[in-house]
């Protein structure tokens, strides 16, 4: 398309070359001849235009021969203004796709061309004023194309950094989301396995039966943490695939986990239950098993209580157990994770240690 326009636009050019030269030249003795010296000119128009064709693809050696056009012109004595009009958009164009330093170079040169041939001309009778204002007419003339092509390339570049950010937001979006998948997977089910073998080597020799139950869970947690992470990968490899994401109905495999690891959960249901978006589904289900795993691994409770409400308008969860307490702001990731996940759905998300004792995790998420 650009192609195109380049070639109409050299035509144009002829059409004005054409309509505003007259190139006497050598052809004086033919002036009888009408249609011969008519031929003459047009031909003319044509040669000098030609290059204008070639102005996209490159615009330097274009404007150069144009310059160099207009000043064998002006030694014939034709009239050149048509050529300094090329070079006042070859400018233009030069400002907003090449380097400034190249367009102020081109805008210089037509500057200097255009006095100087102005000044090589009869200027008697011209007061000082008169010659100042075609001067800075001149001036004008070569700014404002310079200065519309500065201003498309400005607006270009802010538009192309405001693109870049853009990308570096979505790709530091995505990987805080698979951190916090990765998190939330893994920690839970290897400190499953953790605290079963712990609990396998303290009954070796005494009760070789819980060793069984302690390896079967091992295996049931290993494979689910490899089915999970075979689900991330494969959406990882495949352009436009979305894992298969888990919900609240994994509670119930979550609560007979932290049973196996030695803390009853008590699962509260309120509300009536209903299909959530899958955003929040899972949202709800992360923050359930990050709680949980926290309270396995670190309250030392006796028990844990989770409460899920469906509201009207509104998802409430909260996880509370007995255990001696924590840090909301201590080390690691699963309480920013929480948050983060909390704060991306437009939900309140809370944790801290209760002033009777343990540790509770609540959270809103608007449905």
């Amino acid at each position: 398309m650009w192609t195109a326009v380049s070639w109409c636009a050299a035509a144009l050019f002829a059409l004005l070359l054409f309509g505003s030269t007259t190139y006497q030249l050598a052809w004086a003795g033919h002036r009888g001849d009408f249609f011969t010296a008519l031929w003459l000119r047009a031909a003319m128009a044509v040669l000098l235009a030609l290059p204008v064709g070639w102005a996209r693809r490159w615009p330097v050696p274009v404007f150069g021969l144009v310059a160099a056009e207009s000043m064998l012109t002006y030694a014939l004595g034709e009239k050149t203004w048509p050529l300094f009009a090329a070079m006042d958009c070859l400018v233009g164009h030069l400002a907003a796709n090449r380097p400034r330093r190249t367009a102020l170079t081109a805008a210089g040169g037509e500057l200097a061309l255009w006095i100087g041939q102005w000044s090589a001309g009869d200027h008697h009778g011209e007061t000082f004023g008169d010659a100042a204002s075609i001067v800075l007419g001149m001036v004008a003339t070569t700014a404002v194309p310079w200065m519309i092509g500065n201003s498309v390339r400005q607006q270009r570049l802010y538009g192309q950094a405001l693109r870049d950010h853009a990308a570096a937001q979505a790709v530091m979006a995505e990987r805080l989301r698979i951190a916090r998948e990765l998190h939330d997977m893994v920690a839970h089910s290897i400190g499953a396995i953790a605290i079963q073998s712990g609990a396998a080597g303290l009954v070796l020799d005494t009760r070789p039966e819980r060793v069984r139950q302690a390896l079967a869970a091992i295996e049931d947690s290993s494979r689910e943490v490899l089915t999970g992470l075979r689900r991330m990968l494969v959406s990882l490899r495949q352009a436009g695939a979305e894992a298969p994401t888990e919900g609240l109905e994994g509670v119930d495999r979550l609560v007979k986990r932290a049973a196996e690891a030695g803390l009853p959960v008590e699962v509260e249901w309120r509300g009536e239950r209903r299909p959530l978006p899958p955003e929040v589904d899972l949202a709800a289900f992360r923050i359930i098993q990050e709680s949980v795993t926290n309270a396995v691994r670190h309250s030392g409770g006796r028990g844990c209580r989770v409460s899920v409400e469906y509201r009207a308008e509104a998802l409430a969860i909260e996880v509370v157990d007995d255990g001696r307490g924590g840090t909301a702001g201590g080390p690691g990731f699963g309480i920013s994770g929480m948050r983060e996940r909390a704060a991306l759905l437009n939900g309140q998300f809370s944790a801290g240690v209760r002033p009777e004792g343990g540790f509770q995790v609540a959270a809103r998420i608007p449905v």
